[in-house]
C-alpha cells in the first residue's frame, strides 16, 4: 500500500505539472466563462445555451485531458525507461498499474471539479436574459488571472512547476469565488441569488463519464503511444455516442451486437442536458446507478490494462 500511495501521488503531481494539462484546463475554464456573453443573442433560452455548451465543453475537454494524462503517465514512462526503474524495485506490475490509474483519475476529478464550479458560475451570470451579471463575470476572470499570477510567483520564487502552482491556485480560489458570486445580487436585484443546484446531478454524471474515459485511456496507454491512443479513444467515444442506434436496437437478435453494446460505454447515459432543458429533475438514484455502471467499466478497463501490461516489454529504451 505504501508503494501504491507513493506512485499514485507522484502520478497525480506529474499530471498537474504537465503544461498541456494546464492549457486544456485553462482553455475549458475560459470558454465556459465566455458562454454567458452569447446569451444576449437568444430569447429566454440563455440558461439552456450556457448549460449545453458548458456540459459539452467539460465532457470533451475532460476526455482530452484523460487521454493526454494517461499517455504521459504510462506510455511515456515506458518509452523513457522510468517504468523500468520503478519495476526494478519490489513493486508488482499490478500495483504499478493500479496506482497509475488512480493518479490519473484523481487528476481528472480535480479537472471536472473546477469545470463544474465554472459551469455553476456561468449559469449564475446568465440567469437574467436582459442583463449579464458583469461583476460576477469580472470576478470569475480575475480569479483565473490571479491563479496564473500565483503560478508565476511560485515558479519564480521557489523554482516550482508553474502549471501545477497555477492549477492548485485555481483549486483554492475558484471555490472562494463561487461562494462570493453566490452572495452577489444581480444588477437590478430582480433575479434571486444562489445557484441552480439541479445542475449538480448532471455535473456529477459528466464527471463519471470523464473517469470512465480516463480508465479506458490508461488501459490503452499500456500498448499505444499518444497519437494512436487519442485516435482509438476518439473512435470508442463516437461509437459510444451512437451505441443505442448501432448496437442497442440489434442486441436482442445478435450476440455480437449485445456484446458490443455491453462492452462499449454508452456515453448518452451521462448526458442530461435534454432533461435539464425540459425542466425534469434528475433522480439521485439514477446518479447512483450511473456510478455503479462507471465502477464496472473502470474495473473492466483495469483488467484490460493488466492483461495488456502483463507481458509488456519495459526494458527497451530508444537512444537518441
Amino acid at each position: 500500500m505504501s508503494a501504491f500511495f507513493h506512485i499514485a501521488r507522484n502520478t497525480f503531481r506529474e499530471t498537474l505539472r504537465q503544461p498541456i494539462f494546464f492549457l486544456v484546463l485553462g482553455t475549458a475554464l475560459a470558454l465556459i466563462g465566455i458562454f454567458p456573453i452569447f446569451t444576449l443573442f437568444v430569447f429566454r433560452e440563455q440558461v439552456k445555451l450556457v448549460v449545453d455548451s458548458a456540459l459539452a465543453t467539460s465532457l470533451l475537454f475532460g476526455w482530452g485531458a484523460a487521454a493526454l494524462a494517461a499517455s504521459h503517465a504510462i506510455s511515456r514512462e515506458i518509452r523513457t525507461g522510468t517504468a523500468l526503474l520503478v519495476l526494478s524495485k519490489p513493486v508488482e506490475r499490478g500495483t504499478f498499474l493500479a496506482a497509475k490509474m488512480a493518479g490519473v483519475l484523481a487528476a481528472l476529478v480535480l479537472f471536472m471539479f473546477l469545470t463544474s464550479l465554472a459551469t455553476l458560475v456561468a449559469v449564475r451570470v446568465a440567469r437574467d436574459q436582459f442583463q449579464l451579471d458583469n461583476r460576477a463575470l469580472g470576478l470569475y476572470f480575475a480569479t483565473l488571472a490571479v491563479g496564473c499570477a500565483v503560478g508565476g510567483v511560485v515558479n519564480f520564487s521557489r523554482r516550482s512547476s508553474f502549471p501545477m502552482a497555477a492549477v492548485l491556485g485555481w483549486l483554492v480560489l475558484l471555490p472562494v469565488t463561487a461562494l462570493g458570486v453566490a452572495l452577489l445580487s444581480p444588477g437590478g436585484g430582480d433575479v434571486p441569488t444562489g445557484y441552480e443546484w439541479e445542475l449538480l446531478p448532471a455535473l456529477l454524471l459528466i464527471t463519471l463519464a470523464a473517469l470512465a474515459m480516463g480508465a479506458l485511456a490508461t488501459a490503452l496507454s499500456t500498448r499505444l503511444d499518444l497519437v494512436p491512443n487519442v485516435v482509438l479513444c476518439t473512435a470508442i467515444f463516437l461509437l459510444g455516442l451512437m451505441s443505442d442506434y448501432l448496437f442497442g436496437r440489434h442486441a436482442g437478435g445478435s450476440l455480437l451486437a449485445a456484446m458490443l453494446y455491453a462492452v462499449i460505454p454508452n456515453w448518452q447515459l451521462y448526458w442530461m442536458a435534454d432533461a435539464l432543458a425540459a425542466h425534469k429533475p434528475i433522480p439521485w438514484d439514477y446518479v447512483a446507478w450511473a456510478a455503479g455502471y462507471t465502477v464496472q467499466f473502470i474495473a473492466l478497463f483495469g483488467l484490460l490494462a493488466a492483461t495488456l501490461f502483463h507481458n509488456r516489454e519495459v526494458g527497451r529504451q530508444c537512444l537518441v
